[in-house]
């Protein structure tokens, strides 16, 4: 551990360990993240993904997405990691994927990683930097720096991802637990897991940037003419359309028993999925699969809409979900329903619950009845969780 005071306000530097890469379509935590530490002059590595689930074999994209982290792990271990921003740079692990229970692969892992950061720390003069990690196949790397605090941040239940080697992560975190200095998580289920081996846990829920989404607040923008052009009442979902988070027989269900309804998706469905029950919705006139959109673009089109819509299927991994949408659509002025996910049990302004079809319309008519959100309502549903507000208190614990 560095002698540097973690009381030290000023900018530091920080190692981030994410499970997304720099350029995925969706935005998550990680990016966010490393953003709100860059805006405030810490200099960041962002650390891509190691690859957390063993490939398919038949999934021709899981082995281009090999083939690409590949590359980019030769470039920017080789040469340098590219320069995302002017305090941000992105290293892409040079590593083979998702065999981190063999000891000999995760040595050499482990060995690659630890070289890639020593070279980038070196050239940059990283001064014992924060590390800041979302998954534990890392701690091998880290624990040889000269760093600062060690920070874990659990935003999601990885080990119940599909393809994932439960045994292997759960010894891993277990270790991580109890080396690292604090631990954030984004629901109670997170924080009830992570407790019991370090003391030092807190819950963050998930937040939003008020200052984007508030644009689908301004009247005078235009709504896109996709959306403008179908009926009302508009019900939204955005984000990845995957077929073991979003409960699409739900939604199959309740788009019959409201055939006026407009139910709208923006996004694409996970890399290597092809669902039957996405083909038998895009046969339904009321339903509307409008694809990606991007981030920058997504205020413009929850401004058409009159409700947000959380249709997350309930299971292991999703339990312990709180959803990044639920506050941009607060934040656009939706007023949201979801199924009965943990964080629903909070009683937040703005959110009404269901658990069927016919409870989900139930849920539904009455934000209809109740309309869109003024600014003054978007703001104080909303309240401190944001971006800036919440990296302000996570720091304040370091």
């Amino acid at each position: 551990m560095s002698g540097r005071s973690q009381q030290d306000a000023a900018p530091r530097d920080c190692i981030l360990f994410s499970t997304a890469d720099w350029d995925e379509p969706y935005w998550t935590n990680k990016q966010h993240t490393a953003q709100a530490l860059a805006r405030r002059g810490w200099r960041v590595l962002y650390v891509e993904s190691p690859g957390l689930r063993a490939p398919k074999i038949a999934s021709g994209k899981d082995w281009k997405r090999i083939a690409r982290r590949l590359w980019n792990g030769l470039v920017s271990n080789f040469l340098a990691p590219p320069q995302r921003d002017p305090n941000i740079w992105v290293l892409s692990p040079l590593m083979l994927p998702a065999a981190h229970h063999r000891p000999m692969i995760r040595r050499l892992n482990q060995w690659l990683l630890r070289r890639g950061i020593g070279r980038f720390a070196c050239r940059h003069d990283f001064a014992d930097p924060i590390v800041w990690t979302y998954h534990p196949f890392m701690l091998d790397a880290a624990q040889h720096l000269r760093r600062g605090a060690m920070v874990y941040h659990s935003v999601d239940d990885l080990a119940a991802i599909p393809g994932v080697d439960i045994e292997a992560f759960n010894a891993a975190q277990q270790q991580l637990l109890t080396r690292c200095d604090a631990v954030f998580t984004t629901a109670g289920a997170l924080r009830d897991k992570c407790a019991p081996y370090n003391a030092n846990t807190h819950f963050f829920a998930n937040v939003v940037d008020t200052e984007h989404f508030g644009r689908a607040l301004e009247a005078a923008r235009p709504v896109p003419a996709q959306i403008a052009a179908l009926g009302t009442p508009r019900l939204v979902y955005h984000g990845v359309l995957s077929d073991f988070k979003v409960d699409f027989a739900l939604i199959d269900a309740a788009a019959r028993l409201r055939p006026m309804w407009q139910w709208i998706f923006i996004g694409e469905e996970r890399e290597g999925q092809r669902s039957e029950w996405v083909d038998r919705l895009k046969a339904l006139p009321n339903v509307h699969f409008l694809g990606y959109w991007r981030y920058e673009d997504l205020p413009d089109c929850l401004r058409g809409a009159d409700v947000g819509l959380l249709p997350t299927l309930l299971n292991s991994y999703t339990s312990s979900m709180f959803p990044m949408k639920f506050f941009e659509y607060l934040a656009a002025g939706l007023p949201v329903v979801s199924t009965p996910l943990d964080f629903t049990s909070g009683k937040f302004e703005g959110l009404e619950v269901g658990d069927t079809p016919e409870a989900f319309v139930v849920a539904i008519e009455k934000q209809l009845a109740r309309g869109r959100l003024s600014a003054d309502e978007s703001r104080a549903f909303v309240g401190d969780n944001t971006w800036d507000a919440r990296i302000d208190r996570m720091l304040a614990l370091l």
